[in-house]
């Protein structure tokens, strides 16, 4: 069969399978199917073992494991929890609790992974929210959805505004000055939005909490100041010229020489499995892009009138896409079918994608990590809970993106 023909059979079945979340009779997860298709490149001689490692953008990789390093330096020194507890001192005023707690977890997932973000916080807030009696659905779809939006602001917040940073050769502060505007306002409008459909919903039926203590590490203030400094010097660092992956690998390498903390500590901390999503994704899509089928497929979304360029039609498909196969593998396959010399678009792709994680459960991993910790407190966020917050808030803020670009462009 054609090498073309072969690599193009392995990219369909494993988005196909990336898209279901499994494969019936096995237990495999989207990683593990992401795994095997790249594993399908090299075997079917599509790739050779040279071309394979080749395909992997290390600078990402490192940028991705350097912040990993830092954001377990802030959870093993208990600084997530010492804010968490913060901002729950506030609980006995609903609205102002919802507030201060989404602009901090939004805050915190621009500087630092979102997904950590939530999982440090659900079960500190979520306890508190049971203990005051409230409904505790309106805070921590909240957390999640503040989570995401905030993190579409920086190039560090998330892992696809790395990829599309690395690869778009972005200068951190004009992707900043670009998406945080937006960010910002789509905050505000998240917050809104849940006041308005949680209106006289707040109370909750007075239960016990149960679960979510035991995992609380304890606060260690020289531990958390280490982060805390070394976040600055990074973010200090970003505005240089020195590439970012170095500046991130380089305050990694710091944080590991610790007199307290375990190195084994530390990186067990780091998500290996999200690292080997985005190795497997190089690979696969480096299989495609060989035989020049990007560029094929272009060619025949222009013949349809699709135009990936154009900023609605480039919304819609990344809506789209991220909400199907999730946002990493979607921005990957788009980043090959657009063209990258047009920053705004992907200043745009960045903040679409993330904005999109809001739209249902499977959306984003800071959902499902919400949605898996407040479960541990018996505290359970149903799809169509969710999707009532998710769907008008994706849709509006996607409209504020799409604006904000009409407006500066």
């Amino acid at each position: 069969m054609d090498p073309g023909a072969v690599a193009f059979i392995i990219f369909l079945l494993a988005y196909a399978g990336i898209a279901m979340g499994s494969v019936p009779g096995l237990a495999i997860d989207r990683t593990g199917i992401a795994l095997l298709g790249a594993i399908a490149m090299v075997i079917a001689g599509v790739l050779t073992t040279a071309e394979a490692v080749q395909s992997i953008d290390i600078s990402t990789i490192l940028l991705l494991y350097g912040l990993m390093i830092l954001s377990a330096q802030f959870r093993l020194g208990g600084f997530y929890t010492k804010v968490a507890l913060r901002i729950a001192r506030n609980v006995k005023s609903p609205r102002w609790f919802l507030f201060v707690l989404m602009m901090a977890s939004a805050l915190l997932s621009a500087l630092l992974a979102n997904d950590i973000v939530c999982l440090a916080f659900t079960p500190v807030i979520c306890v508190s929210i049971i203990e005051a009696s409230l409904n505790p659905m309106p805070f921590l779809i909240g957390l999640a959805c503040a989570s995401n939006i905030g993190s579409a602001a920086t190039i560090i917040g998330n892992p696809q505004n790395m990829l599309i940073g690395q690869l778009g050769s972005l200068d951190f502060g004009k992707f900043t000055l670009w998406c945080f505007p937006p960010s910002l306002i789509s905050l505000i409008a998240c917050y809104v939005i849940i006041v308005i459909i949680y209106r006289g919903k707040w109370a909750g039926n007075g239960r016990a909490a149960t679960g979510g203590w035991q995992e609380w590490p304890a606060y260690d203030a020289h531990q958390s100041g280490k982060g805390v400094v070394l976040t600055v010097m990074l973010i200090a660092l970003l505005f240089t010229s020195i590439p970012r992956e170095v500046t991130a690998i380089a305050l990694a390498g710091i944080l590991l020489c610790s007199r307290k903390i375990r190195t084994r500590s530390i990186l067990g901390l780091v998500d290996w499995h999200l690292i080997t999503l985005f190795c497997a994704l190089f690979i696969i899509v480096a299989g495609i892009a060989k035989y020049q089928i990007p560029e094929r497929m272009v060619l025949f979304l222009f013949s349809m009138g699709i135009d990936l360029d154009r900023s609605f039609t480039l919304s819609l498909v990344t809506v789209a896409l991220s909400n199907t196969v999730s946002n990493v593998p979607a921005v990957m396959l788009i980043l090959k079918n657009i063209n990258l010399t047009i920053t705004e678009n992907l200043y745009l792709l960045a903040v679409v994608s993330t904005l999109a994680g809001n739209l249902i459960t499977i959306g984003s991993i800071a959902n499902l990590i919400t949605i898996e910790q407040a479960r541990a407190c018996d505290v359970h966020i149903g799809f169509r809970e969710h999707a009532r917050v998710g769907v008008p808030v994706t849709v509006l803020t996607v409209a504020i993106a799409l604006l904000w670009n009409w407006c500066v462009r």
